[in-house]
């Protein structure tokens, strides 16, 4: 089988992949997206299947459209990456599939958004449309606040701060949320991620702790994935005060480094099966979700 694996640099979490699939006996191309040429006119690309972990969404999402536009299977897909790299896309995605997510509003300017923060009541959260690592999150506490956020975010005027995304404060009991990992249609195994901050992201400093895999965790978690058109995905989830479960956001290129002796569960592994399947063919994209092929 002839495997590309697209990345940025080798990291802990591609250190485990690339173990995994030697250990399989799979040779494989990495693919260093610093030095890739890709021929949009001609080109052709000799690999069954291609794993993406590059670290820049860009990146990413145009080299998956130019894998995917010549019939090159990869996980994750370009459809994928288009609406899991979008904060907007993914909640619109959640809820056109009745997935429970916090509540949220979007504007295009800063007197809208302001409108929208104090409809949704303060605190509130606002976003970038497209970031990660929980980067440029702001919790919006005050008018004064809001006002003077929202009039930062204008001045900057890029791309990222052009698009109000502004959502719903949720407190999480016990200062901790739930990242679960889910692969094809299965929910493998999940993590708390605790911290004295409201911002709980590992990167940002939160410990991780096993999450027990509750048919509800792992029914909203599949559903979650599937809703953004399914592969290999991380999804943070919410617990509300009344016990009730909300999905944040869904990653396409996971890290998991902190999370495989925190579960227990060789996440690595399954993830390099996975992979494999869809080289072989058996795990197909269709209509914009992977499906058991019918061959």
């Amino acid at each position: 089988m002839r495997i590309g694996v697209l990345l940025s640099r080798v990291r802990v979490e591609e250190k485990l992949l690339l173990a995994e699939l030697e250990r399989h006996g799979a040779g494989y191309t990495l693919l260093d997206d610093r030095e890739l040429v890709f021929d949009l006119n001609a080109g052709t690309y000799a690999f069954d299947v291609i794993l993406e972990r590059s670290i820049h969404h860009s990146r990413a999402l145009y080299a998956l459209k130019a894998f995917n536009d010549r019939d090159v299977p990869t996980v994750n897909t370009y459809h994928v990456a288009r609406i899991c790299g979008d904060k907007v896309l993914t909640t619109q995605a959640l809820i056109k599939h009745d997935v429970p997510t916090p509540r949220t509003r979007m504007a295009f300017t800063a007197e809208s958004a302001l409108a929208a923060i104090e409809e949704l009541g303060y605190p509130a959260v606002l976003k970038p449309a497209i970031g990660s690592w929980g980067r440029l999150i702001a919790k919006v506490n005050d008018r004064e606040a809001a006002e003077a956020l929202l009039e930062h975010k204008e001045i900057l005027g890029s791309y990222h701060h052009s698009i109000f995304y502004i959502q719903e404060y949720v407190k999480k009991p016990n200062g901790r949320d739930i990242r679960s990992f889910v692969v094809g249609d299965t929910c493998i195994c999940a993590i708390y991620r605790t911290s004295g901050h409201w911002i709980t992201n590992t990167a940002r400093g939160g410990a991780a702790s096993n999450c027990p895999v509750t048919p509800e965790l792992a029914q909203i978690s599949v559903a979650a994935a599937q809703a953004v058109g399914g592969g290999v995905l991380a999804v943070d989830v919410f617990e509300t005060d009344d016990g009730q479960l909300l999905v944040n956001e869904v990653n396409y290129t996971m890290e998991f480094r902190n999370s495989i002796d925190t579960t227990g569960v060789n996440i690595p592994a399954l993830v390099i099966e996975y992979v494999l399947a869809v080289g072989h063919g058996a795990i197909v994209p269709h209509n914009g979700r992977w499906t058991m092929s019918d061959d």
